[in-house]
């Protein structure tokens, strides 16, 4: 078991766990991630490690509560334990001083780009940051991204904070005041991602994303989180999670993450009846 060490809300539906896993912690770089199994009858699922301590010995998740298996975990308190927690997977992040680095993230993929930041600008990068999200009550991490950026820029869709719109339209004013970016990582949703590569290809810009498809046991051998990158089948867990963004398959992508769409609405629609059932 891997005890969680602390446990606190950051947004509706958002949380932050910290928990016990002091191997992971020490070897840890920015950009891997862990699957967990909350418990004997739960499924495998990953989360990006957003931070670690190994003086500690405590690693930093943060998660939406989206489906059954996020939900479970978010049951857990401080306390608890969680079953399994495997990691540290997948490839770095390559970190290496590139000029001037533009990060974006997106709702909860803010959490992932958050470490990528800290690299960055611990590489000697100037560090442009854009976080984004719906509406302002759905930021999160803000003060952490701003004491780790030369720069943030806030984007809301309704623009309860920071400018009305898209990250985007952020990127574009850059472009538009011809700042020079040598680099840009995006996190987020696949669609946000997939906008951000269309334009950073119009303007010539290389561009990183961190993928998060279907997956299962994370050592490359079940297949489920493989994704088309450059005409060539990958997977994400070995080969990734950072992939040229200019290369991605992206509908395909869109397509795969619905597979099991159906069967996940039906095993939570379960959990939240026997839920209803208990009380």
């Amino acid at each position: 078991m891997y005890p969680i060490k602390q446990k606190r809300q950051l947004a509706e539906n958002i949380l932050l766990m910290k928990v016990q896993a002091p191997k992971i912690a020490a070897k840890r770089k920015a950009g891997q991630f862990v699957i967990l199994r909350v418990n004997e009858t739960g499924e495998r699922f990953p989360l990006t490690i957003a931070d670690a301590d190994p003086a500690a010995g405590t690693i930093t998740i943060i998660f939406q509560v989206a489906g059954r298996s996020t939900r479970a975990l978010a049951a857990l308190n401080e306390g608890e334990g969680i079953l399994d927690v495997v990691g540290p997977l997948g490839k770095p992040t390559h970190i290496e001083k590139f000029g001037h680095v533009v990060c974006i993230g997106g709702g909860v993929g803010i959490a992932p780009v958050y470490p990528i930041i800290c690299a960055m600008k611990a590489a000697g990068n100037r560090v442009t940051s854009i976080i984004s999200a719906r509406n302002k009550s759905l930021l999160i991490l803000e003060e952490e991204m701003r004491a780790h950026s030369d720069e943030l820029k806030v984007a809301t869709d309704d623009g309860s904070t920071g400018f009305k719109g898209f990250p985007t339209h952020l990127l574009q004013q850059m472009a538009d005041a011809k700042e020079r970016v040598d680099l840009v990582v995006a996190v987020g949703p696949v669609p946000m991602m997939r906008a951000v590569c269309q334009l950073t290809k119009q303007l010539g810009i290389r561009t990183m994303v961190s993928l998060n498809p279907i997956m299962v046991d994370g050592t490359g051998m079940c297949g489920g989180c493989r994704v088309t990158v450059g005409g060539k089948t990958r997977f994400v867990c070995v080969d990734g999670p950072e992939f040229d963004g200019h290369a991605v398959d992206f509908e395909e992508l869109i397509k795969r993450l619905k597979t099991y769409a159906v069967h996940e609405r039906a095993a939570l629609d379960h959990v939240c009846k026997m839920e209803g059932q208990a009380k």
